[in-house]
């Protein structure tokens, strides 16, 4: 971010691990009868029409692609002002807001202890943004934005996954991504080809490994999981992002932000404790 716009970057990485997919996402098409370019036997309850795969394929790349851009977007821009371990436990709130959001939307039930797990994780929040003069960092509340974007996205991808081919639509979400930064890129920023020479080495480390190789693993995982229980999967990110922030980039908490880290991540693990069903 000091060297590329944020969405100068997103705009990079999406078109890198969109191209590292391609030929990935042609060849599981084949041995996947819910893929646009399947041509093996049609299986009953599982094969549908081509053009009906087209169509969905189409439409969640674009619902998935579009949810990824904003939340992507929002994450790059609050990282122009915090710092890459506050951003990972900031964003983790997500692991809190899909059943929230579930709840809102989907109609889905919240146990008390998902509601306390809440509780607890504003609570870090405040400690982990909130200074003593009671000011909060921009890049802190735009992260907070990105959070609820990436909750929008897990129950999105849980939404689609079962009726398309994961590493197709994966791949899809990137393009649509990629485009849709480069739109705003051009209109609020001023890529150059030397600025993307000297990221050169993140912008291929985002592409392909983040976004191609993990936003894929995301999807063809949650096809077998409720999105609960995968965003508390992924939620890992946010220790691992403070380690990597500490180890790779020098940066630190104090301990104020320390015990926001461990009000977050406490809140986090309550809300997947499960509760005694009642009779």
């Amino acid at each position: 971010m000091k060297s590329l716009g944020p969405f100068t970057f997103n705009m990079c990485r999406d078109y890198v691990g969109a191209l590292f997919l391609l030929p990935l996402a042609i060849a599981s098409g084949r041995i996947d009868p819910l893929a646009v370019n399947y041509r093996g036997s049609e299986i009953p309850g599982v094969s549908t029409p081509v053009a009906e795969r087209k169509r969905m394929l189409l439409i969640s790349g674009v619902v998935v692609g579009l949810c990824m851009f904003s939340a992507s977007g929002f994450q790059q821009m609050g990282l122009v002002t915090t710092t890459a371990g506050k951003s990972g436990f900031v964003t983790a709130l997500y692991i809190v807001l899909v059943p929230v959001i579930g709840r809102i939307f989907l109609k889905k039930k919240c146990s008390a202890l998902v509601w306390a797990a809440v509780a607890i994780a504003v609570v870090g929040f405040y400690f982990l943004c909130i200074r003593e003069n009671f000011s909060i960092n921009s890049g802190d509340l735009i992260t907070l934005g990105g959070s609820v974007l990436f909750a929008v996205h897990i129950l999105c991808v849980d939404r689609f996954v079962t009726k398309v081919n994961g590493v197709q639509m994966s791949c899809l979400q990137l393009l649509v991504a990629g485009i849709l930064s480069t739109i705003v890129a051009f209109i609020f920023e001023t890529p150059s080809w030397e600025a993307m020479a000297v990221c050169i080495g993140p912008i291929l480390y985002a592409g392909i490994l983040s976004s191609g190789v993990a936003f894929t693993l995301q999807i063809i995982g949650q096809k077998g999981l409720n999105p609960t229980t995968a965003s508390l999967l992924m939620s890992l990110e946010s220790v691992i992002s403070a380690l990597a922030g500490w180890a790779v980039l020098g940066e630190s908490l104090s301990g104020r932000e320390l015990a926001g880290c461990a009000l977050v991540f406490t809140g986090v693990i309550l809300a997947q404790i499960p509760m005694p069903s009642r009779k």
